[in-house]
């Protein structure tokens, strides 16, 4: 089974401590500090659109795009329960950021929680980010974060088994991780398990995540070939250089008009 098939349901419970408003505002410090006066954003792999919601709310125009109508539709829900001055700025479709072509440009686009990192074939990134030049505005920003190669080879993804309640349901997913390092691959393989009823019933079903974790040169060359200039390289949710155990950084981009490489 592919990725955020059945689990999109249980999306933000699986996620509900993941602090969204402060990588929200992260990624509002990043656009003021190179993009400022930007009003438009287009949000890539929206998910169930928590991050969307937020810069919403701190102004900015959002369009979010997802392959999941699982995910979109949960993310519609979300976008009812905003003020109605908000809800004005933020809308959400179905498309595969690949191939996509909405027609309009955006002053920054964004790709969070690793989007990036579900492209894993040259031409997948690629395709990715031919997307962004087309939908970017002359000089436009593009920020996103992925897995970052030094942290996942010092520091090996293991096993892992996360536990959450969901009203009367008792969810256990167990995480298997094969690494694929001939290819900068991750298979993350999950199995969930859902328990009603103190264990008067349950039912369990499997997705696999494949997972590209990339290093600096590979994707600044990727990023100039399809017409992006890299402006810096960090620890994501820092202003830091990422070390030797940094799982995951982010980038930040411009649109350029050189011709690429």
């Amino acid at each position: 089974m592919t990725a955020f098939v059945r689990s999109a349901s249980l999306y933000d419970e699986l996620y509900g401590k993941k602090d969204y408003l402060a990588e929200a505002q992260y990624i509002g410090a990043l656009i003021q500090r190179y993009a400022r006066g930007a009003k438009s954003i287009l949000d890539l792999g929206c998910g169930t659109g928590r991050h969307a919601a937020h810069l919403a709310e701190k102004g900015y125009t959002i369009v979010g795009v997802d392959r999941s109508k699982a995910m979109l539709v949960q993310a519609g829900a979300q976008r009812e329960k905003l003020a109605r001055s908000v809800r004005k700025r933020l809308s959400f479709y179905e498309h595969d950021i690949r191939t996509m072509q909405l027609g309009e440009r955006f002053d920054v686009i964004v790709a969070l929680f690793h989007v990036i990192s579900y492209q894993t074939s040259n031409e997948d990134i690629l395709a990715a980010f031919e997307t962004v030049k087309a939908h970017l505005q002359s000089q436009g920003l593009f920020i996103f974060d992925f897995w970052y190669g030094p942290g996942i080879f010092s520091n090996p993804p293991t096993s892992r088994v996360k536990r959450i309640r969901v009203g009367s349901r008792l969810l256990l997913r167990v995480s298997e991780p094969i690494m694929h390092v001939q290819e900068n691959t991750v298979d993350v393989q999950h199995l969930f398990i859902e328990v009603q009823n103190a264990a008067s019933s349950y039912q369990e079903y499997s997705e696999t995540h494949k997972m590209r974790y990339f290093f600096k040169p590979e994707l600044f060359l990727l990023l100039k070939q399809a017409g992006l200039n890299p402006l810096t390289l960090v620890e994501w949710m820092s202003n830091l250089r990422p070390a030797n155990n940094t799982w995951s950084a982010a980038i930040v981009a411009r649109k350029t008009s050189r011709s690429p490489l």
